[in-house]
């Protein structure tokens, strides 16, 4: 079984909003604190890179666990890019309010 990797994110700066609920729940879901990826930026940003760094390093038969569908995108279109990333990769899509691919 591979690793088990989490994406947390908030849109503002962490004086503003809190990620720790995040990475309590990504936690649960398995991930640790090494493969727990995390970054202030907004979801419809298409360039963010500590997602783009986890896409590098995540690999076939290893998981990648959000805890909802906003953390990952705030965009449908970019929603769909992701997941046939997810898809070639041949990685598996946690989200923890209830899906996974």
């Amino acid at each position: 079984m591979g690793k088990i990797y989490g994406y947390a994110r908030c849109s503002t700066n962490e004086d503003k909003q809190d990620i720790e609920r995040q990475r309590r729940e990504l936690k649960e879901l398995r991930a640790t604190d090494q493969t727990i990826f995390f970054e202030y930026a907004s979801g419809r940003k298409d360039d963010r890179i500590e997602f783009r760094k986890l896409m590098d390093v995540i690999s076939e038969g290893d998981t990648l666990c959000v805890t909802e569908v906003s953390r990952l995108t705030r965009s449908t279109k970019m929603l769909c890019e992701i997941i046939e990333q997810i898809k070639d990769k041949k990685i598996r899509l946690i989200i923890k309010d209830g899906i996974t691919i």
